[in-house]
């Protein structure tokens, strides 16, 4: 039976490669029959990563077969996942996220969790001598991984490691790093095609703090203003997808990448409340700034108060 390989609903760059990688591995190095998956449409910069290096785009699934075979890659939470995920038969974990819990196995399986940027940095240590073997194609998405995941390494999570996988990956294919990763947030940052509710989902996760749900949004983007315009607009929306999910509020932070700064949307006294305990930040209007805050993983979430 197929081991489908698949990364957390609404897939960004790295949800969308690390699954192509690891049914790669499996596939060719490991002799089982794996098939990469997505949970949703991949973002622009992920449709960006699949058309540069000319990368069939996985099959997207709704849900998962009881007993089915499968692997999860850059989450182990059960929000981000299929309903019935645990019916499933779970072979391995390979993450770089805090362990969240709910998740259960038919029996002992393969986990990795690694304080490193991103999932495809954890799965070109795995793979070892064998990364040779792999595809100037599958190399290019593990390098758009990183790329994607460390912001071109301006992200707090960045490590060494990271750095150096990449700048070796990079070598390999004969890619500047610097003009492709400007091609990549260019891909990212053209949101023009997408409507408020899908911007507010697009690169979202959930998260409760004291009782109260959010939904916090992050868009990384070197147009920052091309957000910001639909401001009004994006508040407005935030009280309906609220409600269709289930959440308390939204969060939207708008990340500057060449500025590394976000600007978080403040449509009411509880986000207002948010910016001031979390970010020590004094919200005047509808928005406010927050220096040097570009990580949702790292600097947005843990530091989140009501």
């Amino acid at each position: 039976m197929t081991t489908q390989v698949f990364g957390h609903k609404s897939p960004d760059t790295d949800s969308t490669g690390a699954p192509i990688i690891w049914a790669w591995y499996l596939n060719e190095v490991k002799g089982e029959a794996a098939a990469p998956a997505l949970l949703g449409e991949p973002n622009t910069e992920a449709a960006f990563m699949l058309e540069r290096w000319g990368l069939e785009k996985p099959a997207i699934i709704e849900g998962v077969e009881e007993g089915a075979p499968v692997v999860i890659v850059d989450t182990n939470n059960p929000s981000e996942l299929p309903e019935g995920i645990n019916s499933a038969d779970i072979k391995a974990i390979i993450d770089h996220h805090k362990l969240v819990g709910g998740l259960e196995t038919k029996g002992p399986i393969d986990i990795t969790v690694r304080p490193l940027a991103c999932t495809a940095t954890i799965m070109m240590d795995l793979i070892g001598d064998d990364a040779a073997k792999m595809p100037e194609a599958v190399k290019g998405a593990a390098l758009s991984c990183i790329l994607s995941d460390t912001l071109e390494f301006r992200s707090p999570t960045t490590t060494d490691h990271d750095k150096a996988v990449a700048e070796k990956l990079a070598a390999d294919l004969g890619i500047d790093i610097p003009a492709y990763a400007a091609d990549m947030f260019a891909a990212k940052s053209d949101v023009s095609a997408f409507s408020d509710a899908e911007l507010l989902r697009m690169d979202s996760k959930e998260y409760e703090v004291d009782g109260t749900k959010f939904r916090v949004s992050v868009l990384e983007t070197t147009s920052p203003a091309t957000v910001l315009d639909r401001k009004a607009s994006l508040m407005e929306t935030m009280t309906t997808v609220a409600s269709e999910d289930g959440v308390d509020q939204v969060l939207l932070f708008v990340v500057d990448i060449l500025n590394e700064e976000s600007t978080l949307l403040v449509p009411n006294d509880l986000v207002k409340s948010v910016a001031a305990k979390s970010f020590d930040a004094t919200a005047e209007g509808d928005s406010v700034v927050l220096p040097g805050v570009v990580s949702r993983k790292k600097q947005i979430i843990p530091n989140l108060k009501v």
